[in-house]
């Protein structure tokens, strides 16, 4: 092999490591801590809290979440797909009266669906599902989580008082991320950056009171 071709494969293996190095800088400025606590909001502080109050472990974790998932695009739902999940979800809200752990389920296995309607992995794929979910609406995807623990519970299965209100905060998590699925208003499950604020609380009471689920009302006994 000539002194020259030897030299040329040095230079050319010096611009790979640069650019690579490069690359890696990117990353983490793009990804790093108090990015990544703006973006993921109550989801950084669960994330850190699972991995022992260690940030960096934490970070890695969310930044890989948002290298995998953070270029999905939501497909649209069209009118008639909207009122068909919110008509199901109507279905789960009234089946909860009589049933609240079975409607638990219903509303586990109809958030899947939802999701992966909208782009996102499908729901045999949970754990990635919740991931590419936390990304994009980290504010309520909890809400999925608690939902779906819940429904893994067991239905049938004779609840107490203190279980019923369980399950009906479950069911009022998981309808605020419903909510942001169904929504006709693009970007608003997007987290608040330097140059965007939170809408007014004044707004915000609002659309809380127009959409107040009905789970939130418990269930008066029956006439006699």
């Amino acid at each position: 092999m000539s002194t020259g071709l030897i030299i040329l494969l040095i230079v050319i293996a010096a611009v790979v490591v640069v650019g690579a190095a490069t690359l890696v800088a990117r990353s983490r400025g793009k990804h790093g801590g108090s990015s990544l606590k703006r973006r993921f909001g109550p989801e950084y502080e669960r994330a850190v809290a699972l991995h022992d109050g260690d940030t960096k472990a934490a970070e890695r974790e969310l930044a890989e979440r948002v290298e995998r998932h953070g270029e999905l695009r939501e497909r649209p739902l069209d009118g008639t797909e909207r009122q068909r999940y919110a008509d199901r979800w109507t279905s789960v809200q009234e089946h909860f009266v009589e049933s609240p752990r079975e409607a638990v389920a219903e509303a586990d296995r109809l958030l899947a669906e939802l999701a992966a309607e909208r782009g996102y992995p499908d729901g045999a794929r949970y754990e990635e599902q919740l991931a590419a979910l936390s990304v994009h609406h980290p504010e309520h995807v909890d809400g999925y989580r608690q939902v779906h623990r819940a429904a893994r519970l067991g239905a049938g299965a004779e609840e107490s008082g203190s279980q019923t209100e369980e399950l009906r905060s479950a069911l009022l998590g998981a309808r605020a991320l419903f909510d942001e699925l169904t929504s006709t208003e693009p970007g608003r499950h997007r987290a608040p950056t330097g140059a965007e604020r939170p809408a007014p609380a004044a707004a915000t009471r609002s659309h809380a009171r127009s959409h107040t689920p009905w789970a939130l009302h418990r269930s008066r006994p029956k006439e006699s």
